[in-house]
């Protein structure tokens, strides 16, 4: 009986990216839930009152913040915060929000996720 031995084993330079990507994207998706959790306890504090518990709002006139995009909250944050944009309970709210704080509730508000049903 004449056994052929199997070559050594090799990663291919594709194989090693392949790997490499998937553990940057479990850290990314480590990283992204951990600041689910500091927004949203962030949020408790100074975001329910308007926006509601859960980024739905019951208040006139004050938007809906979950399921927003995460750019566009920080985008948003980030100009209240700077004056660009001017509001005059957000701008007290978000000044002294640090870019990690506002990271953190972009995070968290861009991670609920909303469905919509149609009544019969």
């Amino acid at each position: 009986m004449n056994i052929t031995p199997h070559p050594p084993l090799t990663r291919r330079p594709a194989q090693t990216t392949l790997i490499a990507t998937f553990g940057l994207a479990a850290m990314l998706v480590a990283s992204h839930a951990a600041g689910n959790a500091e927004g949203q306890a962030k949020a408790a504090v100074a975001c329910n009152v308007c926006h509601g518990q859960n980024g739905i709002s019951t208040m006139p006139n004050t938007p809906h913040l979950a399921g927003q995009p995460e750019p566009y909250v920080k985008d948003q944050l980030k100009a209240y915060r700077s004056g660009k944009r001017a509001h005059e309970i957000m701008t007290l709210i978000a000044k002294p929000l640090t870019d990690k704080e506002i990271g953190d509730l972009a995070a968290w508000y861009a991670s609920i996720e909303i469905k919509a049903t149609v009544k019969p």
